[in-house]
């Protein structure tokens, strides 16, 4: 479900703004090209670990943001981080 280059970013990105649209997304992880950006986040609401909700705008606006099954995913995630810094 997290495995892969982008998709720890994408999340902990999300989980610091709570709520983010594609192009701050795009902005915050640098790198990343939008089809990648694009099909990670599909792969990541398919998993259920982000939600999208799409506004009936022009220009259309949509939102991410992680689910309850994602935010119990943060600590561990974490405490992996803390776990490289110490050991790596």
């Amino acid at each position: 479900m997290v495995g892969g280059k982008w998709k720890i970013m994408i999340l902990c990105v999300i989980d610091n703004k709570e709520v983010v649209r594609y192009g701050e997304l795009s902005r915050a992880v640098s790198g990343i090209t939008n089809t990648m950006l694009a099909t990670s986040l599909k792969e990541l609401e398919a998993d259920g670990l982000v939600e999208r909700t799409q506004y009936d705008e022009m220009p259309v606006r949509v939102e991410y943001n992680l689910t309850d099954k994602a935010k119990s995913l943060i600590p561990i995630l974490l405490q992996l981080k803390k776990w490289g810094e110490d050991n790596l």
